[in-house]
């Protein structure tokens, strides 16, 4: 009964979130071709479509989430941290190569195939967000390359 009512409150949240994100928020102008608005209604919606299968599943039981889980969802917390952090110091390119190699490291991948993975998420993302979508990322240290 407590995670339906824990996320029936997140659900009314979000629904309250939403609301405003579609009837408050207002920029004076737009400097990306989604706008300063898009975000907060998208983060919404997909708040909204997140909770609602969560407030009508069945009632479990117990949590049952192993020990080992917990300690990577800690792990998981410290590097999304770190990301934020070192995002406008090393820019999108280098601070996401280096998040996608330690979670894919941390999901089991072999070093190869997280370091290509890595490498391939962090380029093919910036010159696919500051291309087509024309979207403002930091270029960091790399900026006098990039």
């Amino acid at each position: 009964m407590a995670d339906r009512l824990f996320s029936g409150v997140l659900l009314l949240i979000a629904i309250g979130y939403t609301f405003i994100a579609f009837t408050v928020i207002k920029a004076p102008f737009q400097y990306d071709p989604l706008g300063p608005e898009s975000w907060p209604r998208i983060l919404g919606v997909v708040a909204i479509a997140c909770l609602v299968p969560l407030a009508l599943r069945p009632e479990v039981d117990r949590l049952g989430i192993a020990g080992p889980t917990w300690l990577r969802l800690g792990a998981l917390v410290i590097m999304l941290s770190l990301y934020a952090w070192l995002y406008e110091p090393l820019g999108f390119i280098l601070s996401t190569f280096l998040f996608c190699a330690g979670l894919s490291l941390m999901l089991g991948s072999k070093l190869f195939s997280a370091l290509l993975f890595s490498a391939v998420t962090s380029i093919v993302g910036y010159f696919l967000c500051t291309g087509p979508l024309e979207l403002n990322l930091p270029a960091g240290i790399l900026n006098s390359i990039l």
